[in-house]
């Protein structure tokens, strides 16, 4: 059987062949065979039927029935979506600085403060003693002062009145010796004469060693002065930090630390957060980066609730991160009444420059046998034409595409049942997007 099927199968392609590729040569052989009155009657039959074949294939009721769309591009504003999350604009852990145990009634997280506004108050201890201490050193550093000054001048009156003595030493001096070449004065007197004058001038050495010693001591109160009020700075500070104080106004996200605790220096005293206004923050592919800028508007749709909210694109990475390419933008929404909270997750939108797009049902979009996503079109033969296109962006009312020309017949219904060089019956509706 498949012996006999398959000399069956070769004698119709056979038939085919000489009756659709050589057909002319059928034909003239047959008229041969059977005469002039066979090839006209032969001629006939095969006019009419090409002409119902013609016919046929013409026939628009023969033809694949779909509905398109008759679209037109329109400009659109366009945006680069991210997927990000809220963060607060500040948070920050208060820590203590010192050692001490905690004498304030705790505060509870949730309580909005106010900024400077007490936290956490530490026991004094022996603190204001230690400060009392400094004060009176201090104090007796610039009494020391006091008396180191009043010696300088001494000093220097010494100088001058050595340098006095020293002057009269040499007029003595010089009279002996006159005296003695005269042969009016003995050499002893110009020897007592030459001794007031080295005892003179080992005076003024003296007395200009006590100028530098009283200088010295100028300077050595001046330092005492600096090192005492350095030991007051530190007590006073230390009192200070006494205090544990909020940075800025915002929310306790954690209890303050509790009464009786003790807290070392980094101890944890209280967490504080700042959520109005509050960051959206997200990642651009590099690919998209050169869309965004700082100062572009963009929206967002939080995953809680579904509501909308909107602000400006206030920071751009120039560094992106090395795992993932992607830069960091961040986006500053106002936040008055706390209700967006921080980590939500968040659908946003950041304006670009427009373009032209068309509106149209996602449902017409098909892909072709290269997987390459597009729409079937309709030229002006009735022809169908696959056109690659992109989804900019995606909305209820249907998908914004671009990389149609600007007026196109979109095939909306039965697009999956044809494909590109086919002929078609297109029924046109209106286009209520």
């Amino acid at each position: 059987m498949r012996v006999v099927s398959f000399i069956l199968a070769i004698l119709v392609a056979a038939g085919l062949y000489l009756w659709v590729i050589e057909r002319d040569s059928t034909l003239a052989f047959l008229a041969e065979r059977s005469g002039g009155d066979a090839t006209e009657t032969e001629a006939e039959e095969t006019a009419e039927t090409e002409e119902a074949v013609e016919e046929d294939v013409f026939d628009p009721d023969a033809l694949i029935k779909v509905v398109a769309v008759k679209s037109i591009a329109r400009e659109i504003d366009s945006a680069v979506i991210l997927r990000g999350q809220t963060e607060a604009k500040r948070q920050v852990d208060v820590r203590a600085e010192t050692s001490s145990t905690v004498v304030s009634p705790p505060l509870r997280k949730g309580a909005f403060i106010e900024e400077d506004q007490l936290l956490c108050e530490l026991s004094p201890g022996t603190r204001d003693s230690a400060l009392n201490e400094a004060r009176a050193g201090l104090a007796e550093a610039i009494a020391s002062k006091i008396e180191a000054e009043s010696r300088v001048p001494e000093a220097e009156s010494r100088v001058v009145e050595a340098q006095a003595r020293i002057d009269e030493a040499l007029v003595n001096q010089n009279a002996a010796r006159r005296l003695s070449e005269g042969g009016f004065a003995a050499e002893t007197r110009v020897k007592a004469a030459d001794a007031s004058l080295a005892a003179a001038q080992a005076a003024l050495q003296g007395a200009k060693s006590s100028v530098s010693a009283a200088t010295a001591g100028l300077q050595s109160a001046d330092a005492r002065i600096e090192s005492a009020a350095a030991a007051v700075a530190t007590a006073e500070k230390e009192l200070e930090r006494l205090e544990i104080r909020a940075p800025f106004a915002g929310l306790l996200e954690s209890d303050t630390a509790e009464l009786g605790s003790l807290l070392q220096p980094g101890d944890l005293c209280a967490t504080v957060i700042q959520l109005d206004p509050i960051k959206l923050v997200a990642f651009v592919p590099e690919t998209e980066i050169s869309r965004v800028s700082v100062g572009a508007m963009a929206r967002a749709e939080l995953a809680a609730g579904g509501s909308e909210i909107g602000g400006a694109v206030t920071f751009l990475s120039r560094s992106s991160d090395p795992t993932t390419r992607t830069f960091r933008v961040e986006i500053e929404v106002p936040n008055a009444d706390l209700a967006i909270r921080d980590g939500q997750t968040a659908e946003i939108l950041i304006s670009a420059p427009g373009s032209s797009a068309h509106l149209l049902p996602s449902s017409a979009l098909t892909l072709n046998a290269d997987g390459q996503l597009g729409l079937r079109t309709i030229d002006d033969d009735s022809n169908v034409v696959f056109v690659p296109v992109e989804v900019l962006r995606d909305t209820t009312q249907g998908v914004w595409l671009t990389g149609l020309p600007d007026q196109a017949d979109v095939i909306v219904v039965g697009q999956e049942f044809v494909t590109a060089g086919v002929k078609v019956a297109p029924t046109f509706q209106e286009q209520t997007q």
